[in-house]
């Protein structure tokens, strides 16, 4: 894991000290809230429905079993016992007092920990694969890139009021777990005949206007990274429109002056800031290679788990559903899912972060990732420790074997928090996975993706799911779109199709168990996913469903 230098923690003390003095000012009265807004939003803190909101950095969803442990403290101290982890690989906290968050923010200091750049128009927090460094298909541990552009980002004197907010995303797999189509700029880690490089995405971006990105360069040299990305974010943030903020983002950029016309600005603007960079940067990034190396890895027999795999039937489906294969045969990366049933996605207890950083110091090198679908990750463990492992998760309450399922659903905060909902979410997640756990066909669905937004600015992805539900007011009355066919994987990244009328929330959970019976009955075999059926045979036969039209389904 990165450690701090002597810089980043200057840095982030003077901005501590910094934001410190602003939040008393503002309790003097010094400060109106019209001028305390943007000194909040460039350090994280929300106002929402109820109290303060702070979105704590987990840069690259790295997180040492230290910060967790802190962040429990924190939760414990200043909040309410837990704390909300995000589709962007961060924590929030929902409850946090005014006066409160200058000492939250000394206590994340304490353990190399931030909020800046949670919020604002600029570079938020570089996002990446969960499982990066562990992934038996990986190309290459994308963490140094994205660390480096976290340090370039980082208080960038020009990138600090962009037209709107900027997201990056990095891969470094074949298999696409960083949703890089969805952001301002993807980038994709490519080995071409012998060179390491990428592929660079541009004009991703979901909210109202939902698009996927485009491919500026089909192979960018490691080397000219940084300048490259500086020469497309100068670029944006000279074309940009700020005349309206809904049309603010890259993705309208692109569009509005197509491709071809941003990439030839883009290129010439990187004529010059290459000559700018000079190649200091390499030294940087060959530095934070070495700091990113893989740990020295535990050796020895798996026969427990072997034996365990065989006799417990329970700890089997775990074992099938919430592991992938690891770069070495002996290990495997485990995901602990935040989603037990009934309970609200991806909030984590007090009591639950400190065993998971236990369970981290025990088994897994003191390293945990924070994913997109809200999860927590533990990505280097010995197949040996897997039984223990459950047992703890067992008594924790963090062994649901969902992951991927039905009831791994990501939902945004709603009208429960946030002060731009339109409906609620959380409540609606919870009953759609209680019910399909009563039914017990969530391992007969297999694989599957539902996301639940509470607003068109789509924090959920609703857009990429394969089952999307946006709710929306309506005359006063909680009102819930369907979707269908998203799809977030890069190489058949898709958004999803709206399938007609919204739903009440009573209407809705019927309407899914329909059209989960329907995908049963069409399917082509058992192991044809939703996704697969539903581009083979197209949205009709599924619309019926929703809908309960006879007449259709038949025709179909």
């Amino acid at each position: 894991m990165y450690q701090y230098n002597d810089w980043d923690e200057a840095f982030v003390r003077a901005r501590v000290a910094q934001f410190s003095d602003q939040v008393a000012r503002r309790l003097s009265g010094a400060l109106s809230e019209e001028e305390f807004r943007p000194l909040r939003l460039m350090n994280g803190l929300y106002l929402q429905l109820h109290a303060y909101m702070l979105r704590v950095a987990i840069p690259y969803g790295t997180l040492g079993a230290g910060q967790l442990r802190q962040l429990a403290d924190i939760a414990d101290t200043y909040d309410k016992g837990y704390g909300h982890f995000t589709t962007r690989q961060n924590i929030q906290f929902n409850w946090p007092s005014l006066e409160n968050v200058p000492a939250i923010l000394g206590a994340l200091a304490d353990v190399q920990m931030h909020a800046i750049q949670t919020s604002g128009n600029c570079i938020r927090n570089v996002t990446t694969d969960p499982f990066a460094g562990a992934a038996a298909e990986e190309v290459a541990d994308p963490r140094p890139y994205a660390e480096l552009l976290r340090q370039w980002s980082t208080d960038h004197p020009e990138f600090q009021f962009l037209p709107r907010k900027f997201k990056i995303a990095v891969t470094g797999s074949a298999e696409d777990r960083a949703v890089i189509r969805a952001h301002d700029i993807g980038l994709r880690v490519l080995d071409q005949n012998g060179q390491r490089g990428f592929e660079v995405i541009v004009g991703g971006g979901l909210g109202r206007t939902p698009v996927l990105g485009q491919t500026i360069r089909e192979f960018l040299p490691e080397a000219d990274l940084l300048p490259y990305l500086e020469a497309i974010v100068a670029t944006y943030n000279v074309m940009g429109r700020r005349d309206n903020k809904y049309k603010a983002r890259i993705k309208i950029t692109v569009q509005e002056n197509g491709l071809e016309t941003f990439r030839a600005a883009v290129e010439e603007q990187f004529l010059r800031t290459r000559a700018e960079f000079g190649g200091a940067d390499q030294a940087v990034l060959a530095d934070l290679k070495a700091q990113f190396a893989q740990p020295v890895f535990k050796s020895g027999d798996t026969g427990a788990f072997d034996a365990a795999y065989a006799a417990d039937p329970i700890f089997r489906s775990w074992v099938d559903t919430n592991l992938h294969p690891h770069q070495r045969d002996d290990h495997a990366i485990v995901t602990i899912s935040l989603k037990t049933p009934g309970l609200s996605p991806g909030d984590a207890t007090s009591a639950q972060m400190r065993e998971m950083a236990a369970l981290a110091d025990e088994f897994a090198h003191s390293e945990l990732r924070i994913t997109q679908y809200q999860n927590v990750v533990l990505p280097h463990v010995h197949k040996g420790d897997l039984p223990a492992i459950y047992a703890r998760l067992k008594a924790a309450g963090l062994a649901s074997a969902n992951v991927g399922l039905m009831s791994d659903i990501i939902a945004c905060p709603g009208m429960d928090y946030c002060a731009l909902a339109t409906a609620r979410s959380i409540p609606l997640a919870q009953a759609i996975a209680l019910r399909f756990d009563e039914l017990k066909l969530e391992h007969e669905i297999g694989g599957i993706e539902l996301k639940i937004s509470g607003c068109i600015n789509a924090c959920a992805h609703h857009h990429l799911g394969h089952i999307g539900i946006l709710g929306l007011d309506r005359a006063g009355v909680e009102n819930y779109q369907v979707t269908l066919g998203g799809d977030p994987v890069a190489a058949t990244a898709s958004l999803g199709q709206r399938m007609g009328p919204g739903f009440s929330a009573e209407e809705l959970i019927p309407a899914l168990e329909r059209l989960m019976l329907a995908y049963l009955d069409l399917r082509a075999a058992q192991d044809e996913r939703f996704i697969e059926t539903y581009r083979r045979l197209g949205a009709d036969p599924f619309r019926a469903a929703l809908y309960d039209t006879e007449a259709e389904a038949d025709a179909a």
